[in-house]
């Protein structure tokens, strides 16, 4: 008998696999790549909302710990995937300005966003008004990231690309079996996937759609990351990733051209430098409806537990969170009250 099962390898499944191995437990993965948040996600690294000036939930926290978190895995990977670049607020009015030094001046913010402003920072962004800097910011190069890991866990013999098969799960008191293989407990880290969940799929999961556009800029020669309605993300040889949308309702995978569309029109209002548009993709954020991650332990199945619905800031929170599932799961720590599922118990049969 292992000690977990865990079913999916984004971010979330990627932390909770590093817990596991950090506390010498065994496991074993199953992953089928149905789900693309993670891979697909733009990897920016930012404390701050960068539509209203504010600090992101509990994201100090976070940080302090993901941070070290990545640092450690590439580390042992012997891979670079986390690296410093600067990100600039390109404002559109005086308005923005003005709310801009308002919230620089308040306490939790004073280190984060830069009082002086920057009147350029490339010749081919068209800016009416000035840019602002953000600080503490970095990029994580998330599939590299996760096609990385799980090369190290196939080579252990720890991963599986399979699809799991929710119906062929058997429960018992004491422990899970699936397949021949017997564990004491299993772990679900399936993003969007958990709709399919026949046991978890009664939570608020709500998801939305992100869609990116890959564009090559050969004059464009920007080095650092900007927000404007959308991120330009520079992906090196002249390549940038521009985005993302947020879209409810649509909860397909696929690239849609209205969506391309709009991206490129942005663009084109954004750049006065000629582009041309590579490549497309989407995939299917693990949102909740109050906008807190999805953690804990079935109500009726002590083995059984869940990890999800980190939204767009999966990166900056996975870490921390899963740390705080397995302090539940092996040293009986209560969960905060504000991530814990057992806040949507009378969802769950």
């Amino acid at each position: 008998m292992i000690d977990y099962i865990l079913v999916g390898l984004g971010l979330g499944g990627i932390s909770i696999a590093q817990e596991f191995r950090k506390r010498k437990k065994t496991f074993l993965v199953y992953e089928d790549n149905s789900q693309q948040a993670s891979t697909v996600a733009g990897g920016i690294i930012n404390p701050v909302n960068l539509k209203r000036f504010t600090l992101a939930w509990e994201v100090k926290n976070h940080l302090n710990y993901a941070i070290p978190f990545y640092e450690e895995i590439q580390k042992e990977l012997d891979f670079s995937f986390l690296k410093k670049i600067e990100v600039y607020r390109r404002f559109s009015s005086i308005e923005e300005q003005n709310n801009w030094f308002l919230a620089s001046d308040k306490t939790e913010l004073q280190n984060l966003l830069d009082p002086n402003l920057v009147k350029e920072i490339n010749p081919h962004i068209k800016a009416d008004y000035c840019f602002g800097k953000i600080n503490n910011t970095a990029i994580l190069q998330t599939n590299d990231l996760i096609f990385q890991y799980k090369k190290m866990l196939s080579n252990l013999d720890l991963f599986l690309t399979e699809k799991f098969d929710h119906s062929k799960l058997k429960i018992d008191s004491n422990f899970v079996q699936y397949n021949g293989i017997k564990a004491k407990s299993i772990v679900f880290c399936e993003g969007f996937g958990m709709k399919s969940n026949p046991f978890f799929n009664n939570l608020p999961l709500i998801g939305n759609k992100g869609e990116y556009i890959i564009i090559q800029a050969p004059n464009l020669k920007l080095d650092v990351v900007v927000k404007s309605s959308v991120f330009i993300i520079p992906l090196g040889n002249d390549t940038y990733k521009i985005g993302a949308t947020y879209r409810h309702g649509d909860y397909t995978s696929s690239p849609t051209t209205e969506i391309r569309e709009i991206l490129e029109k942005q663009v084109k209002e954004l750049l006065s430098c000629d582009f041309e548009i590579i490549d497309q993709e989407a995939a299917i954020r693990p949102a909740t409806i109050d906008r807190k991650p999805l953690l804990g332990r079935h109500p009726s199945h002590k083995n059984l537990y869940i990890c999800n619905g980190f939204g767009s800031r999966g990166i900056s929170m996975a870490p921390s969170l899963a740390k705080d599932l397995l302090d539940f799961m092996e040293e009986k720590k209560p969960l905060d009250p504000e991530i814990n599922i057992e806040r949507f118990s009378s969802d769950l049969v």
